[in-house]
């Protein structure tokens, strides 16, 4: 048996009053999804303890079976491992957001979703700009980056960019937990006002605003950690051969602390215009020679922060058209069966735009199992399903039998 999982980034919602108080899920024609459910059997799963924050990186590990209360070390470590930049045992490594500030409130956390060159540009002037023997900027994609400080301590209170748009930047700057992490807090502090100076005028934003684009006009670091000491799928699982597809670095850094082969498509964006039909053939590829395959969509989660249903409705449409569609079909076609399971990694509601750790619906579809009476995929169908609501490494386990 050979498995593979589909996972919708920030798919689940809630239900949504312009959407006649149905979710997008409920909203969206996918066929194909709801085949696997009719199929297969579903379930909800709880990804993200209560003690801690609904982040992708937290939710996506769990999904894998981890154990995050133990092993979690902020999204900045899993970024730098899919960037090939080896951790110091001193290195605080941090996501490092471009974002758009304007008259002093945090429009957006994205820089307006600004592509990967001029991205690129903005980052290697602010590591020539602000970078020195402590401090290093790493371009990643699009708004996404790494800031690494030697010697930073992570006690700090960093709120996260896509939890508080349309909030005063400085009512969320970052905080010391402890008196050991007054001197990081101040620098990195002083690195966001020092980006803000420097980025306003540089001739990538005044092009973006000429072209009625937002600017890319301050850093945002936040989620700072540690090299973790992860052990692989085939330590916890005893999954010899597995991948990972994914458009952004932090599934990428999961699977290369996970032992996974990272398999590299082109023309993925980690938004609406990905390259879906790219992404599909090579999972099926993928599943040729490994195990196990994790495919990554990020599209979902992106419309969700943007807070467009509309939006939302056409990643999940894709996603089933374009993507599980064609997995479907050609897993059957396979010498070997195939399991295949589809489920988000936490709910990104368009209301509020940001993450949730409300459980998530999730359906794995056996060729040799018996289904269970759900017959569409969605947050509300899921509740009749045959494995009832789980938590912790239940999901994987259930998967892999």
């Amino acid at each position: 048996m050979k498995y593979i999982i589909l996972l919708g980034d920030g798919m689940a919602d809630e239900p949504l009053a312009k959407l006649g108080g149905k979710t997008p899920l409920q909203m969206a024609n996918k066929p194909h999804i709801d085949w696997l459910a009719k199929n297969g059997k579903s379930g909800l799963l709880t990804t993200v303890p209560e003690t801690m924050h609904p982040g992708s990186e937290i939710a996506n590990m769990a999904v894998l079976g981890y154990d995050v209360k133990k092993l979690y070390e902020g999204r900045g470590v899993l970024e730098a491992a899919s960037m090939g930049i080896e951790l110091n045992s001193d290195d605080m490594a941090m996501r490092c957001n471009l974002v758009t500030i304007e008259n002093d409130i945090l429009k957006n956390h994205s820089a307006g979703h600004i592509r990967d060159k001029q991205a690129t540009e903005l980052i290697h002037f602010l590591n020539k700009e602000l970078g020195n023997n402590s401090v290093a900027f790493y371009p990643g994609v699009s708004y996404r980056h790494l800031l690494i400080i030697k010697g930073g301590n992570k006690n700090i209170d960093c709120t996260p960019p896509h939890d508080v748009p349309g909030t005063p930047f400085r009512n969320v700057l970052i905080k010391p937990k402890n008196e050991g992490a007054k001197e990081s807090a101040a620098l990195l502090n002083q690195l966001i006002l020092k980006s803000q100076e420097l980025l306003e005028n540089h001739p990538v934003n005044t092009k973006r605003k000429a072209e009625g684009k937002e600017p890319a006009n301050s850093i945002w670091p936040w989620s700072p950690g540690y090299k973790p000491a992860m052990p692989t799928l085939k330590e916890l699982f005893g999954i010899e051969k597995s991948a990972v597809i994914s458009a952004v670095d932090l599934i990428q850094g999961i699977g290369i602390y996970a032992g996974m082969e990272v398999i590299k498509v082109e023309g993925i964006t980690g938004l609406y215009d990905t390259n879906y039909e790219g992404k599909a053939k090579a999972a099926v590829e993928a599943l040729k020679k490994n195990d196990f395959v994790y495919l990554h969509v990020e599209a979902s989660d992106e419309a969700g922060h943007e807070g467009d249903a509309e939006l939302k409705i056409k990643t999940i449409e894709y996603l089933d058209h374009r993507i599980v569609k064609y997995i479907i079909e050609e897993t059957a076609k396979m010498n070997e069966q195939v399991t295949i399971a589809v489920l988000p990694d936490h709910p990104t509601p368009c209301e509020i735009r940001t993450h949730t750790r409300k459980p998530v619906p999730f359906s794995i579809y056996s060729p040799e199992g018996t289904p269970d009476k759900v017959t569409v995929y969605d947050e509300f169908s899921v509740e009749d399903g045959a494995f009832g609501l789980l938590k912790g490494d239940e999901f994987i386990r259930e998967f892999l039998k």
